[in-house]
């Protein structure tokens, strides 16, 4: 081999490791990956009756749906317009839904995007 290959070799091994030991730990409940903090979170909603109410559209449903990233699946949610995806809007006339996204957890309406935290706080489903 010639000395230019070793030393590239050996750049690369350098650069690699570098970036192996020294890459920034994500701490919380965002990660690079999928995250299973939020699936345990989703689960415990789910097991408190927390159903989110909302529409195809509705652009803060939207941003809603994307705090929960891939643990989305675990939300229960309830589409209000009948042009959605599995609709129910008897259920939301039912439920006196009138603004999109509502949350109905024990009985009680929330409306508007709601915090991870705040939705911690009203159901002590834990975050971590």
């Amino acid at each position: 081999m010639s000395k230019k290959t070793i030393l590239l070799a050996v750049s690369l091994i350098v650069i690699i490791s570098g970036v192996l030991l020294f890459k920034p730990q994500v701490s919380g409940f965002i990660s690079l990956g999928h995250d299973y903090t939020l699936d345990n979170f989703t689960e415990c909603l789910a097991e408190n009756n927390a159903i989110m109410y909302g529409a195809y559209w509705c652009p803060h449903c939207t941003t809603q749906k994307e705090m929960f990233g891939d643990s989305l699946s675990g939300v229960l949610y309830i589409e209000c317009d009948s042009k959605g995806k599995n609709a129910k809007p008897e259920l939301c006339r039912q439920n006196n839904v009138q603004s999109y996204p509502t949350w109905i957890i024990s009985g009680t309406k929330y409306s508007g995007v709601q915090s991870l935290q705040d939705l911690s706080d009203i159901t002590g489903c834990s975050l971590e």
